[in-house]
Parts: structure tokens; C-alpha cells; sequence
């Protein structure tokens, strides 16, 4: 798995005002656009959910009581920065113009 952090760092974490045409260029149809953006962003969002909890869990200390809950300034610093990075929609809507992802539609099978 590529590093999610790094990836995107760099995308501007504010929303922009789009013009409309420029969605539906891509694809014909405003709904298809926001339909893939959306499926994209839900992708982004598992994976930089998945790497950060893999990185937290590589400073987790198990404990058997409740009352020795520790905290670590590695996995502090480490939430921080996932925090500071922008929204999963965001970002799939900077892949989506930047015509960055593939598009791929089921094959629709013929009702017998």
C-alpha cells in the first residue's frame, strides 16, 4: 500500500467553487459524476482509515485494566497529521477533474 499521507499532503484542503459543465463533461451526467466521486472518496477514506490505524497500532501498548490508559506522543503527532489532511471527497474530486481515476462499468447482462 502507498503511503496515503504523503500522496496527499500536497492537495489544497479548501473546498473550490466548480462550474458544473466541467462535471459533466467528463461523463454525460451530473449524477454519474458525483455517483463515481463519491464511490472514489468512500475508497480514500477506508484506506487513510486503514493506514492510520495500522500506524497507531504499531505504538499501542495492551493492557488488561482501563485505568492504565497511557498516552504516547508518537501516536498524537501521528493523528495530528492525519487530521490536517483534507477530506476524502476533496480529494476524489481533485482526482476526478485531474482525470486521474478509471472508470469502469459492470457489463450489463441481457434478461432472458
Amino acid at each position: 500500500m502507498s503511503d496515503l499521507k504523503s500522496k496527499y499532503q500536497g492537495v489544497d484542503p479548501h473546498l473550490k467553487a466548480l462550474q458544473i459543465e466541467r462535471l459533466v463533461e467528463k461523463t454525460g451526467n451530473i449524477y454519474e459524476s458525483l455517483a463515481i466521486i463519491s464511490k472514489r472518496s468512500r475508497q480514500v477514506a477506508v484506506d487513510m482509515k486503514k493506514e492510520l490505524h495500522d500506524k497507531l497500532e504499531e505504538f499501542a501498548v495492551h493492557t488488561e485494566t482501563i485505568e492504565e490508559v497511557q498516552e504516547n506522543k508518537e501516536q498524537i503527532e501521528i493523528s495530528k497529521v492525519y487530521e490536517k489532511l483534507p477530506n476524502p471527497a476533496i480529494i476524489s474530486m481533485q482526482e476526478f477533474m485531474e482525470d486521474e481515476l478509471h472508470i469502469r462499468y459492470k457489463e450489463e447482462t441481457p434478461e432472458e
